[in-house]
């Protein structure tokens, strides 16, 4: 196994996150992996780029103003492993914080794989009508 460059892990993993906060779909294309794989410990299912894009697009018209607080990242021999707080506001004006972890693999430049666990407790806001 080939060892990451420890800068350019944070590089990538700065890249997505301000890619996620911006809602940024095109760099988000050039972050991932064309093959790239989301799980979800809440759906237990596989998700490709494109039903990734579909979320992310969602999410950015639920919550415009999402933001990354508390990030705390540790490279990994694959890619890296990062707990945040994803804090914005829902359409109804409740105040949302989503505490999760990713789990994160890189090859060539670009995420392969991300495991991301969360409970979806606290996304429910997002959902209402």
């Amino acid at each position: 196994m080939t060892t990451l460059d420890p800068d350019s892990v944070e590089q990538l993993a700065d890249r997505l996150i301000n890619a996620i906060s911006e809602n940024d779909i095109d760099a988000l294309r050039s972050i991932y992996a064309p093959d790239v794989v989301i799980w979800h410990n809440f759906d237990q299912v596989e998700q490709s780029l494109e039903d990734n894009i579909k979320v992310m697009m969602w999410m950015g018209k639920r919550m415009p103003d999402k933001h990354y607080d508390d990030i705390r990242r540790q490279p990994t021999p694959a890619g890296f492993v990062q707990q945040h707080v994803l804090r914005g506001t829902a359409p109804d004006g409740t105040a949302v914080e989503i505490p999760a972890c990713l789990v994160v693999t890189i090859a060539d430049g670009r995420i392969t794989r991300l495991d991301e666990y969360l409970d979806t407790k606290d996304a429910a806001a997002l959902s209402r009508r």
